[in-house]
């Protein structure tokens, strides 16, 4: 495939740097920081929270960083990963906004 915008080099080292997260400091335990925050059903908004910070520091922080990129996109898969696990069932009625609740006075 003759990629436009040489995704298959990004996707090449996007997964270096993944690969590199599992060997990083904070890895070294049997568990990462980010899987307890998962695990207690923080997970999404932990998530977008990182995503939204390594967008906003692009280009801030060290210049246009290339790892900044790297880790945004990196939240983003975890993110996609922990999606499914955190869907309130189908079966569930969705939560009413206050302005639909009826008054109970």
């Amino acid at each position: 495939m003759n990629y436009r915008y040489k995704e298959d080099e990004t996707l090449k080292k996007l997964t270096k740097y993944i690969n590199s997260t599992y060997t990083a400091h904070y890895s070294q335990n049997t568990f990462q920081a980010t899987e307890f925050i998962i695990d207690l059903d923080h997970g999404e908004g932990f998530c977008i929270g990182n995503i939204i910070k390594y967008a906003q520091r692009y280009g801030r922080k060290n210049g246009r960083n290339e790892r900044d990129l790297m880790k945004l996109i990196h939240y983003a898969i975890i993110l996609m990963s922990i999606e499914p696990k955190q869907q309130p069932s189908e079966k569930s009625e969705p939560k009413q906004q206050p302005s639909e609740q009826s008054s109970q006075f």
